[in-house]
């Protein structure tokens, strides 16, 4: 009798140690979905912003067109992404074309002390530092479900419930974003 109370006690225990596993990894796939959900949100809404900025500009730089066309044609490219991979790709093009967009700003000093154009970089800035925070907290995310998803004994199970790991979201090529762009004037 004391050994069924022993077996019993072991069943009861595995399945509430599974149970809470199980919670567990949900509540993190979830924590890495909405971490997903804000970098987007974050990412539309510098896309929204760009259109304003780029027309702010071309008022003051009108034969700046190949900048100001790749800019809007980039804008929305991070947000188009199907995979992790993909939108940090295209995070970096985006960021070289709007780095682009800024050093031909440099050149105009009316342009820069443009209350609009001053308005809507600063709001551009603080987008950008949102999607900074957004994508380490999802990143953060990330990390912790592949932990748990790695880690025995959760690993035993968590591939068979449909646990996988997540895509971190990194820089692809980190020269594309630590070099200063390079604007020539002097072919025009």
């Amino acid at each position: 009798m004391v050994v069924l109370w022993v077996v019993l006690a072991i069943v009861v225990l595995g399945a509430l140690w599974l149970v809470g596993a199980y919670n567990g990894l949900v509540k993190i796939n979830v924590r890495v979905d909405e971490a997903w959900s804000d970098i987007t949100v974050q990412m539309k809404r510098r896309a929204d912003l760009i259109p304003n900025l780029v027309n702010t500009v071309k008022g003051y730089a009108k034969h700046e067109k190949g900048v100001f066309e790749k800019v809007t044609q980039l804008r929305s490219a991070p947000l188009d992404a199907k995979t992790v991979g993909e939108a940090a790709k295209a995070e970096n093009q985006f960021t070289g074309a709007l780095k682009s967009l800024f050093a031909v700003a440099e050149n105009y000093p009316d342009l820069k002390a443009d209350k609009n154009f001053m308005d809507l970089q600063n709001q551009l800035v603080d987008t950008e530092n949102k999607i900074q925070a957004a994508r380490r907290f999802y990143n953060g995310a990330v990390r912790t479900l592949n932990t748990k998803v790695k880690v025995f004994p959760t690993n035993l199970f968590a591939s068979m419930l449909g646990f996988k790991e997540r895509e971190f979201f990194e820089v692809e090529d980190r020269a594309t974003i630590e070099e200063p762009v390079e604007v020539n004037f002097d072919d025009k």
